[in-house]
């Protein structure tokens, strides 16, 4: 591709596309009719670099409209924004879901991850191929985790047009991934979240308990079950107080770092440079994570409330809630949420008449398992690649747009709800003494009832698995996902806690539970774990983008020979590891080798 501006033009519908989301061009710098005004001086340069952070919104509504990214279209909105076309062709080729080569408007994603691959998705997808044939005008692609974990195997059609149209086959047969393809508006309806929530109804039930219960469309409904009353107990207490509660409550993120909230909100509320914000990191891509999905399909206005409250004690007053590309029924849900929201005063100039003001904007990732890491979130709201930042300065200090932002993922923030309505004392008398309140759980694989569950920290694996209905010849158990570890079925008495599964020599992570039994073949797990993140790593650093092709190449030479062949292999593995873990700049390429050295230590994967 031209990597300068060129003479390629965008087509009536890209040109609407980019039209419908920035508004008519004004001058001809920026993509209207060259007019005689236009040549006696430039209009409009400053106020379109100011809007470089729409460069991912508008690659979104070219891809949505057309399904792939022309140069032409490229183009046109490289000069509406006044972005370089390099840059922008960069950006457009750091995302999974975006293609800048041609190809049919219909895509069917169709996941070969850990729970999808032990379900059969390879077979699936051999089967999806041969049903359409040639000339379908459908792309079958294969995809890295859908969130759908619990349903397993996925598929995910997409549609292109005006609007768009998205289906979702899950348990995905042939049958019904071909017609979700062909016809996505004839697809069966996606069964509702709670129907991944296996405790539904329990009393016990802190996070989940509106999941099911409120109808996620209706405003009315949510306060009638409780909504709103932790964001005026927010007002009544101030901004200290709420950071005070937090604090005392001992919640911790729920990501996996398990960095405290309250001394993150503290941090960024007393940065004297302003303006601060607020992000949701709601890109979820760890493989087997899917409990952000559930909360925000079946309790949309927790989030809402959640980050208003975020907001408020942090001194900030606009939000970016981040929803994963993979997710459109999460995404219609908060729309919908935030709309009614706005039209009832709970977001505005004025909340709740308190003088308060705030509001929410929605960014959609574009398929990019790093955005998950908060500063390559960072950039990819900002209009860049998701690489990565340096640190120090840290986010608190210098974070969206270099201004001090708090940032949190859907669970941790749903957290403060309860720790404001029941108080800071009771919810950390919930769970034990370091790790505090409930958990939310990602059980998947082999097991009877897979789904989320929320258990109070403290609870055993063994105990977890009884509930989700283990299956007989228990073979692994994979804590954390992808980036987490292997334990045996013999240690299934490892408390569920950051600091019980550190000591057992792994990992809570984002809270996945994948169950393998004997039936799943353990090194082709591996070599998958691997080709997810050689094909994950952003390739900023040499230790990552290196390290992760070096490993997945031993693990695709052991595979084809086992036993003494292997050792060389192996010890190659552990250098290359130690020096992703060592080196990396962020959390993909440190955690990358962990997964499979657990496999090789714990479970003898290769003897």
């Amino acid at each position: 591709m031209d990597l300068h501006f060129g003479d390629s033009k965008p087509t009536d519908d890209e040109r609407a596309a980019v039209d419908a989301l920035l508004g008519p061009p004004e001058s001809s710098w920026e993509g209207a009719d060259r007019s005689d005004a236009d040549l006696r001086w430039a209009r409009g340069g400053r106020e379109a670099r100011d809007r470089r952070d729409l460069l991912l919104p508008g690659l979104h509504a070219i891809n949505d409209r057309i399904g792939w990214l022309s140069e032409g279209a490229l183009d046109y909105l490289c000069r509406r924004l006044t972005v370089p076309p390099s840059e922008a062709y960069g950006v457009a080729t750091f995302y999974a879901m975006f293609s800048v080569k041609p190809r049919p408007a219909t895509v069917l994603h169709v996941c070969t991850d850990l729970a999808c691959a032990a379900a059969g998705a390879s077979e699936l997808c051999a089967g999806i191929e041969a049903r359409l044939g040639l000339g379908s005008g459908v792309s079958v692609e294969r995809s890295p985790c859908l969130g759908l974990c619990e349903r397993a195997p996925a598929a995910l059609a997409i549609k292109a047009g005006d609007p768009v149209r998205t289906a979702v086959s899950a348990p995905a047969t042939v049958h019904d991934a071909v017609l979700a393809a062909s016809a996505p508006d004839s697809a069966p309806e996606e069964p509702p979240a709670v129907m991944a929530v296996p405790q539904a109804g329990s009393d016990s039930l802190v996070l989940l308990r509106r999941v099911g219960v409120v109808d996620p469309s209706s405003l009315d409904d949510y306060r009638a079950h409780g909504g709103y009353t932790a964001l005026r107990r927010a007002f009544e207490l101030g901004p200290a107080g709420v950071i005070r509660e937090v604090t005392d409550s001992g919640l911790v993120g729920r990501g996996g770092a398990a960095f405290p909230t309250g001394r993150k909100w503290q941090a960024t509320a007393s940065q004297p440079d302003h303006p601060h914000y607020v992000v949701c990191n709601a890109d979820e891509s760890e493989p087997g994570t899917f409990k952000d999905r559930v909360l925000m399909e079946g309790d949309p206005y927790a989030l809402v409330e959640a980050m208003t409250i975020a907001a408020y004690a942090t001194g900030a007053h606009q939000g970016y809630l981040y929803v994963r590309g993979e997710y459109p029924r999460a995404l219609g849900r908060l729309e919908q949420a935030l709309a009614q929201a706005r039209a009832r005063g709970l977001l505005g100039e004025d909340i709740l008449g308190q003088g308060y003001a705030f509001d929410i904007e929605i960014r959609r990732g574009a398929g990019a398992y790093i955005c998950g890491e908060e500063t390559a979130l960072f950039n990819s709201i900002e209009g860049y690649r998701g690489e990565p930042r340096s640190k120090p300065p840290f986010p608190v200090e210098k974070g969206l747009f270099g201004k001090p932002t708090v940032e949190n993922n859907v669970e941790t923030l749903v957290n403060v709800l309860p720790i404001l309505t029941m108080g800071a004392p009771a919810y950390a008398a919930i769970g034990t003494d370091r790790s505090t309140g409930p958990k939310l759980f990602c059980v998947s694989g082999s097991v009877e009832r897979p789904g989320i569950y929320e258990l109070p920290f403290g609870a055993t694996l063994g105990e977890l698995l009884e509930l989700a209905g283990v299956r007989e010849r228990l073979r692994a158990v994979l804590l954390g996902g992808a980036a987490g570890g292997f334990v045996r079925p013999d240690e299934l008495d490892i408390p569920l806690t950051f600091e019980g599964t550190r000591e057992a020599g792994t990992t809570l992570g984002s809270g996945v539970v994948m169950a393998f039994d004997d039936t799943v073949p353990l090194p082709r797990l591996l070599l998958r774990i691997a080709e997810f993140f050689r094909d994950e790593s952003c390739g900023q650093c040499v230790p990552c983008r290196v390290g992760t092709v070096r490993q997945e190449e031993a693990l695709h030479r052991i595979v084809e020979r086992t036993g003494a062949a292997a050792a060389d292999d192996i010890a190659l593995l552990r250098e290359v590891g130690r020096a992703m873990r060592d080196a990396s700049i962020c959390g993909l390429g440190q955690t990358a080798w962990n997964a499979v050295e657990s496999a090789i230590d714990r479970l003898g994967a290769y003897e």
